[in-house]
């Protein structure tokens, strides 16, 4: 399995209608990738997160080519504040 973890570079200010557009996104990905394990916005002193567990690289493919993600793409303009830093794991076990 591969696990993601994405930092979420949010501008002041938009922290509300981000959270919206991401909580959709979340829906649309449970909903429709059956690779996927886990996908879930949390949230520290730091700012925001997206916790991603896949099934094996194809179901990490198939989410970055899905429609729904590429639709999110466009309605996140306006609400970062740069560009995410993507650290990725290995499941152990």
């Amino acid at each position: 399995m591969i696990a993601l973890l994405a930092r979420l570079n949010v501008a002041e200010g938009k922290e509300s209608e981000f959270e919206t557009v991401m909580l959709e996104l979340a829906e649309q990905v449970r909903a429709n990738e059956p690779g996927n394990q886990l996908y879930t916005l949390v949230k520290d002193d730091d700012g925001y997160a997206v916790m991603e567990l896949y099934s094996d690289e194809e179901a990490l493919a198939a989410h970055g080519s899905s429609d729904h993600f590429k639709a999110a793409g466009a309605k996140f303009a306006g609400l970062m504040a740069g560009r995410p830093d993507i650290k990725r794991f290995e499941v152990v076990g």
